[in-house]
């Protein structure tokens, strides 16, 4: 085995299921300015591109994964490695509505790109894990919280609460992951007056692994996921983002009410195309439970 790849495993047997064996911390709270919204109803998710997402829950308008750069765009992730985008994004970074905070899975230029390092507002707030917020405080990002896995965040604006918590990830096969920015997920949770709260899976760029089992144990009735797939592959053999054989296995894990594939053909280091995706869920007699969007699209969420 080859050092770095000891190196890395040794880094990541020492900590292994500890996000699992510690408790819960206690909620963190951020209160947003502004004043309600007179019309609450358009609860949706419009797909920007990548993993870039703008969801609007009632008061509320969260950026995730800000990713800007256009077709031809060069990506550095490390290590000498660079990505070049395929597509572009349904918008540009200038043509953002108000966005009230942003919700970073992972520092990586495809997730939080030079563009967007540059111009977006230094003072909106970005949760996010420990290492991307130390990262972000560097570039002058000063509300950039940081949730441990399992850590929540409850987030108020008007008479709108929105709790996020931090679900575990790994940036792919346990030899690598060391090597790769660290990675969470996210559940967000809406109470719509005495009912049930509405959950909302966001995966992140990670693989399926242990830890991802223990989510549907603490949250077995979750309505709507967000995947993270591509099936993104560096050193031409070695995939950190869930292709469609994984994403079909998360699907059936997690077992969402409904899902929407998303970070799946904006890069030239995705090699999982979409159609893969499609035909493992057709074939596992899901198809009911996905909806595709194009770039620019918007998915209502429904009974909202």
């Amino acid at each position: 085995m080859k050092k770095w790849m000891r190196v890395a495993m040794t880094m990541l047997l020492m900590t292994a299921n500890v996000a699992c064996a510690q408790p819960a911390p206690v909620a963190q709270r951020l209160e947003l300015p502004g004043a309600p919204s007179p019309d609450q109803a358009d609860n949706s998710i419009q797909f920007v591109g990548t993993a870039t997402v703008i969801i609007r829950i009632a008061d509320i308008t969260i950026l995730t994964d800000p990713n800007f750069l256009h077709k031809g765009d060069k990506v550095h992730l490390g290590y000498g490695l660079t990505a070049t985008r395929l597509t572009d994004p349904a918008m540009n970074l200038e043509a953002l509505p108000p966005i009230d905070l942003v919700i970073l899975s992972h520092f990586h230029e495809d997730h939080f790109d030079k563009l967007v390092q540059q111009k977006l507002d230094r003072n909106l707030p970005i949760v996010t894990n420990a290492a991307s917020a130390e990262q972000l405080r560097k570039l002058g990002f000063k509300r950039a919280t940081a949730l441990a896995t399992w850590g929540r965040i409850d987030i108020v604006k008007g008479a709108t609460t929105l709790t996020a918590t931090a679900m575990p990830g790994r940036h792919g096969p346990l030899a690598v992951a060391a090597l790769l920015p660290d990675v969470m997920g996210t559940m967000l949770e809406w109470r719509r007056a005495a009912a049930k709260p509405y959950r909302m899976y966001i995966s992140g760029d990670t693989m399926v692994y242990g830890d991802i089992e223990e989510i549907p144990k603490r949250y077995p009735d979750i309505d709507l996921a967000l995947l993270h797939l591509g099936g993104t592959r560096i050193l031409g053999v070695v995939t950190v983002t869930m292709d469609a054989k994984e994403g079909l296995r998360m699907l059936q894990l997690i077992a969402p009410q409904h899902a929407i594939p998303i970070h799946y053909d904006d890069y030239d280091r995705f090699k999982s195309p979409l159609s893969d995706f499609q035909k493992a869920v057709n074939d596992a007699g899901l198809a009911n439970k996905v909806s595709y969007l194009k770039r620019g699209d918007t998915y209502r969420i429904g009974g909202q």
